[in-house]
């Protein structure tokens, strides 16, 4: 039916909802803000039901045809949530949500949450059946030239403007963690005394917003300070600052390090890879203590904790972040 942008979503659904919605990328806060405009969309069309399943490995597909065949006593419209966290269903997978999009019924809706697909599975036989049938939200990173722009836009969502250095002021702040700005737009609403933020203002609110930085605490496992690593964790944690932050920043760190050692391999200098100068030997001595196969294993924990997060399951992510924190900082076997 349709491939759009978050922006799009909301008149898309003031138009018509879809029998499936799939949203794809890797930026947690326009992921959520898509999941909740869809729930929220689908409450108000009578789906009272909700399905969460976790397409994890070993799982048992059937689960996905059985919630679509199966209503409670007390609800007319199911709506069933599956996240991938692996972006790939496997074949039995692919079967079942080909099965689903050509069988799927005005009571059931199916909203799929996976992580960035490549141009190949883009292009696989079950995205084209999901989307021939329903609405596909491509989510793309906003980078630094962007995010200005999106810093603003936020602002005056939020009732605020601000002097355009106090727009970059934050920018460099949250180094394009949406939903570190996000956050700290929440905290002007606060500080605000008038609309308009000035750099001044939003200077003293960006130092103080924090005592312990995300962004030390990656460079301090990068330097192979376990202890300071921890302590760094341990501190956010009590001031308040959110799991999924401090996962998007390992995890994105993780991501670049992979990145980057392939790069070295083939030759190329650091210098041409780490722009920041004093990073450049935390990155180099990161990557030769750390191999592919053990930043592999690591993102594959790191999407384990995203699931804890999301799911809400028992598992306390706090537990796992501690776990990706040594690990980085080399005290840990893999």
């Amino acid at each position: 039916m349709a491939r759009i942008n978050p922006r799009q979503l909301a008149q898309s659904l003031q138009r018509h909802l879809a029998p499936i919605y799939v949203i794809t990328g890797d930026e947690p806060l326009l992921v959520q803000e898509c999941c909740d405009a869809i729930r929220e969309a689908a409450s108000k069309h009578g789906f009272n039901e909700r399905d969460l399943l976790h397409g994890e490995n070993n799982f048992d597909w059937g689960q996905l045809l059985s919630a679509a065949g199966s209503l409670s006593l007390f609800a007319d419209k199911k709506l069933i949530e599956l996240r991938l966290p692996g972006g790939k269903p496997g074949d039995k997978g692919s079967k079942a949500l080909q099965q689903f999009a050509t069988t799927a019924s005005e009571d059931t809706l199916l909203m799929l949450v996976l992580p960035k697909l490549d141009r190949s599975q883009l292009n696989s036989k079950w995205v084209k059946s999901l989307e021939a049938n329903g609405v596909l939200i491509q989510i793309w990173p906003v980078d630094a030239s962007e995010m200005p722009r999106w810093i603003h836009q936020r602002l005056r969502t939020a009732g605020l403007d601000a002097e355009p250095e106090a727009i970059q002021i934050l920018a460099e702040r949250v180094e394009g963690n949406l939903l570190a700005a996000s956050q700290e737009i929440e905290k002007l609403k606060l500080l605000a005394q008038d609309s308009v933020i000035t750099a001044e203002t939003m200077s003293n609110a960006v130092a103080s917003s924090a005592r312990y930085d995300v962004f030390g605490l990656i460079d301090k496992a990068l330097a192979a300070d376990a202890a300071g690593a921890v302590k760094t964790l341990q501190g956010l944690r009590a001031e308040g600052v959110e799991a999924p932050v401090v996962l998007w920043a390992i995890a994105r760190e993780l991501r670049s390090l992979l990145e980057t050692q392939q790069k070295l391999d083939e030759g190329q200098p650091i210098n041409r890879l780490v722009r920041i100068q004093k990073r450049q030997p935390l990155v180099q001595a990161a990557c030769q203590r750390l191999r592919p196969r053990q930043l592999e294993s690591l993102l594959l924990r790191a999407r384990a904790v995203d699931n804890a997060i999301k799911g809400g399951r028992e598992m306390d992510p706090w537990a796992g972040l501690l776990e990706l924190t040594l690990n980085l900082s080399g005290k840990r076997s893999i």
